[in-house]
């Protein structure tokens, strides 16, 4: 947060503080003024909104107006807010009425504050009618953008927190409002797209996700002898990364390379620890390679004797057909997006 966003959010805590002091003062005016400056005094009946009893004094009853409803409008928004951390498929739809209830605030303020200078409001809404049909074909990617977000929350496309791919960006959601949508990545960079703009998008948290990663040996390893060390060793890899929820499995030789033999592992996992996983999953069979002298291959010039690499015992080798076929069993159906 930079100096200019850390002053103005100061200035928002210092004018909600100052607000709620105010609000506290005119509530206790509100509940006992009656008492302490009588219930027919003009200030009384001025500050009590629901007394028509004479004319109000106009000053008063404007600010009456503003801390009911706008005091009414906080409250209730701070209710929700309380609610927010302990739903999830209703967050959306709370932070949308939220955003919903300080428009109306603001919206009824207005028309009372006219109706306490004596403005005719009935005549101001047969207006609004008739130019709301004219405004009504300028603002249509706001309608847009406004059933968009609606249908966004009704039809649970996607919830406050979920991580997604929209717009080829792919980050949690922050929030959903009347409007727009707004994505932050896992730099913390945050992406605002218009929900009419959300067309095609991919959640990513309604389901596991895999964690695919190739590791490469020589050519000159014996493949049955690598898959054998892999069998005895891969039950316990769950238990050193506990972020894995299925697996992991041997998907086999994915690709004979230019200077390698590449091997596939994949396992699912919650969305939000997928690249630890991978990354857990890289640094676990490196040490297990090394342990078991299995070479990772790497660019190098060869001046010496070939390296004379062990061969798999019979054993070894029925280990590694049948444990092969298991993992072909075990992972049937956990197929990438685009290829495993």
């Amino acid at each position: 947060m930079d100096r200019k966003q850390e002053k103005l959010s100061m200035f928002e805590k210092v004018f909600e503080y100052i607000f709620l002091g105010l609000l506290a003062v005119y509530v206790i005016l509100f509940a006992f003024g009656g008492m302490m400056f009588g219930a027919g005094s003009a200030f009384y009946r001025s500050l009590n909104i629901f007394s028509n009893a004479g004319d109000p004094i106009v000053g008063v009853r404007i600010l009456s107006y503003t801390f009911f409803v706008f005091g009414l409008s906080f409250a209730v928004r701070f209710l929700l807010g309380l609610c927010l951390p302990l739903l999830k498929k209703t967050k959306s739809l709370l932070t949308i009425l939220i955003s919903v209830i300080k428009y109306v605030a603001a919206i009824i303020w207005v028309f009372l504050v006219l109706s306490s200078l004596g403005v005719d409001t009935t005549v101001i809404l047969t207006g609004i009618g008739i130019v709301g049909l004219i405004v009504g074909l300028a603002i249509q990617p706001l309608l847009a953008d406004v059933i968009a977000g609606l249908f966004i929350i009704f039809e649970d496309v996607f919830n406050v927190g979920d991580i997604i791919v929209a717009d080829g960006f792919r980050g949690t959601v922050r929030e959903i409002g009347m409007r727009h949508t707004q994505i932050e990545d896992a730099g913390g960079n945050i992406k605002v797209i218009n929900n009419s703009d959300i067309r095609s998008m991919v959640n990513m948290t309604n389901q596991l996700s895999i964690a695919a990663i190739e590791i490469g040996i020589e050519y000159g390893e014996s493949l049955e002898r690598v898959e054998a060390v892999i069998a005895e060793n891969l039950p316990n890899i769950k238990k050193v990364i506990p972020e894995i929820v299925e697996g992991p499995f041997y998907k086999g030789v994915s690709a004979l390379a230019d200077s390698s033999v590449n091997l596939k592992f994949i396992a699912k996992c919650e969305e939000t620890a997928k690249y630890q996983v991978e990354r857990d999953l890289n640094r676990y069979f490196k040490l297990l390679f090394d342990k078991n002298n299995i070479n990772i291959p790497f660019p190098q010039v060869v001046i010496n004797q070939p390296t004379e690499f062990e061969k798999a015992s019979a054993k070894e080798v029925k280990k590694a057909k049948k444990f092969v076929e298991e993992q072909k069993e075990a992972s049937q159906g956990m197929e990438e997006v685009n290829k495993i």
